[in-house]
């Protein structure tokens, strides 16, 4: 037998119908009242997969960028709230993949069970011609992109991402709170995402997975 939605899930849907709604209109700030009414419960469900704090924080990051730029996409016959979770499940399924992926040493000799020896000869995989040059246009473009960044929302993410500090250790150097700096690298990286979706031919494969969260 069916079940009918319970009315403040009915209530709770077209809530954010509505902001959903009002965000593709132009209002983007509007897109924070679902980050809010959603952050802690997104937070809970890949803290159940991923371990590491920070990872925590990090992915919970990524899913409300990803869902703020696969937006467009969204198919209002479905719950947000569900939409909005297969994200973040395909986030932690993603950096759970590269996390177990391990290098395998070509230089060591695998011993067969006759024992005899096998090498392994990789076929050549050296960067092209246009692959380097590929390469080297976005890296241009992701610099230009930092550069139209406001100062402390650059600096936060260099911190982060070129030096690789610690959220406590950018908030050390910084003297701002930890607060303040894991808001700015949010609002950082959904700055830098927006700005880098202007070439998407160049950068969709860094935002093929928005199709299928959606």
């Amino acid at each position: 037998m069916k079940t009918e939605p319970q009315p403040d899930a009915v209530e709770s849907a077209a809530e954010d119908e509505r902001i959903i709604r009002d965000v593709l209109a132009g209002n983007v700030d509007a897109f924070a009242l679902l980050e809010r009414k959603y952050r802690r419960i997104v937070a809970f469900l890949i803290r159940k997969m991923i371990r590491n704090e920070e990872d925590v924080n990090d992915l919970t990051q990524e899913t409300f960028i990803k869902a703020f730029n696969a937006l467009p996409r969204f198919k209002f016959e479905y719950p947000f709230s569900r939409w909005l979770y297969k994200i973040a499940s395909n986030r932690c399924i993603d950096h759970l993949r590269r996390k177990r992926f391990q290098a395998v040493s070509l230089d060591q000799p695998i011993m067969t069970s006759d024992g005899g020896e096998l090498t392994m000869e990789p076929p050549d995989r050296g960067p092209k011609a246009d692959d380097m040059l590929l390469a080297k246009e976005r890296a241009q473009m992701l610099r230009d992109a930092l550069e139209t960044l406001p100062d402390k929302y650059r600096i936060v993410i260099r911190m982060r991402h070129e030096e690789e500090l610690e959220y406590q250790e950018i908030a050390d150097k910084l003297g701002h709170p930890l607060g303040t700096v894991k808001a700015h690298l949010f609002r950082a990286r959904k700055m830098l995402y927006k700005k880098l979706m202007q070439h998407g031919s160049h950068f969709e494969e860094y935002m093929s997975d928005d199709e299928d969260a959606a």
